[in-house]
This record gives structure tokens, sequence and C-alpha cells, in this order.
């Protein structure tokens, strides 16, 4: 029941535009290759490497994903593996131009989502700050935070998810 109630809430949570996300061959987290990724770089600059992955964005046509965590997260390295099934990977690349940016525990490289007007503590990670490179606008305000819970969620799940903010 709590599956489907996070299904309808992100259902809603995206915008009604979307491109189709790929047909995801697993069904279940289980499925992913072990040990789940550590996709944080905790020694990276972010401010860098956030501007360097804008400038491929807005040069590729593509959208911004940057997604803020901490390997310390079960959360967000769901979240790595899934993106890095391969059907996924594939799309998500056509599409975005994705960094990571480790948070620590809430206390690190928090000026990335604060120019994107996230000042409040995070409300969970993963977050996902998705921009319009052109403009630098966040176009997911108010739902950054909604894979934060994503082992409740289903690999077609998250990949609908991040396919929903796709024209």
């Amino acid at each position: 029941m709590r599956r489907a109630l996070i299904a309808s809430i992100l259902l809603f949570a995206s915008p009604a535009f979307a491109a189709p996300a790929p047909h995801m061959p697993i069904t279940s987290f289980e499925q992913l290759t072990k040990p789940l990724p550590l996709p944080y770089d905790e020694q990276a600059d972010a401010k860098a490497v956030v501007a360097a992955a804008k400038a491929r964005a807005k040069a590729n046509h593509k959208l911004l994903l940057i997604d803020l965590g901490g390997n310390w997260c079960l959360d967000c390295r769901i979240l790595a593996g899934t993106m890095e099934v391969p059907a996924l990977k594939t799309w998500l690349a056509r599409k975005y131009e994705i960094v990571e940016v480790d948070v620590g525990r809430f206390d690190k490289n928090l000026d990335i989502p604060a120019h994107y007007g996230i000042t409040e503590r995070l409300k969970g990670v993963p977050s996902l700050l998705i921009v319009e490179p052109r403009t630098d606008r966040l176009i997911n305000a108010g739902r950054t935070a909604a894979l934060a819970d994503a082992r409740s969620m289903s690999p077609q799940g998250l990949a609908d998810w991040l396919a929903g903010w796709v024209r």
C-alpha cells in the first residue's frame, strides 16, 4: 500500500509532458550489481565540477542533473546503482548531464543548493536538482527530495521520475 501511495504522489509530482522512460529490465533493487556504487567524490571541488557539467549540458542541449547526497546514504547508493543499469544509463546520457555532489552529513557544499534557492536544510538525500542550463533555473523546485526514500520505489518508478522532467 505504501508503494502505491508513493507511486501516486510521484505521478503527480512530475510534469505531464514528460518523455517516456526506458523499460527497466530489473524489477527489484535486489537485482542491482553489488556492491552498490559510492558515487560521491568527497574531495571534489563541487563548484568547479558543477560549473563544468553545466557548460557541457548547455553545449549539448541537455538538462543538468545535480545529485546531492553522501556515500553513507543507502537511498543515494540505490539511485546510483539504478542509474548504472545499461538501459537507463544510455537514456540518461542522452537527456542529462549528471554530476554528483557530496553534501557530507548535511554540512558540506550547501552553497550548491543555495544557489538554486534551497537555503533551508535539505529535506533528505538524495536530493536532485534538475536545472535548465541556459537559464540556470531549477525546474523541479519543491520536488528535489522526492527520491530521498528511493528504496520504497521500484527501479521503473525511479526511471519514470527521472524521465518526468525531460521534454
